[in-house]
């Protein structure tokens, strides 16, 4: 028996993503490092058998350590943010100092 002819599902159109100051960007970017630092520490960090959360705390760990991260960055941050959105000015061809 034959497959039957399943129509090719259509192309979506590609919506482009609102402009965002180089400071937003940044400012995500520093929550995702923050994120995945913290998930490496969350990983190597032991945890005793009577506050383990089984299977599925293991599931949502990197959910959390993505909250967490973006806490950070919405917080006093790393201190990366301003270095960063300094060097995306600059790969923009622009001045970091706004002139």
């Amino acid at each position: 028996m034959a497959d039957p002819v399943v129509p090719p599902i259509p192309a979506r159109p590609v919506v482009p993503a609102p402009n965002r100051s180089p400071a937003a960007v940044a400012r995500q970017f520093e929550g995702v490092f923050a994120g995945q630092i913290t998930k490496i520490m969350m990983e190597t960090a032991g945890q005793g058998d009577e506050f383990s959360g089984g299977h599925g705390e293991a599931m949502f760990r990197g959910i959390l350590a993505e909250q967490i991260g973006n806490q950070i960055a919405q917080g006093k941050g790393l201190g990366i943010a301003s270095a960063v959105e300094a060097q995306i000015i600059r790969l923009q061809g622009g001045s970091a100092d706004g002139q």
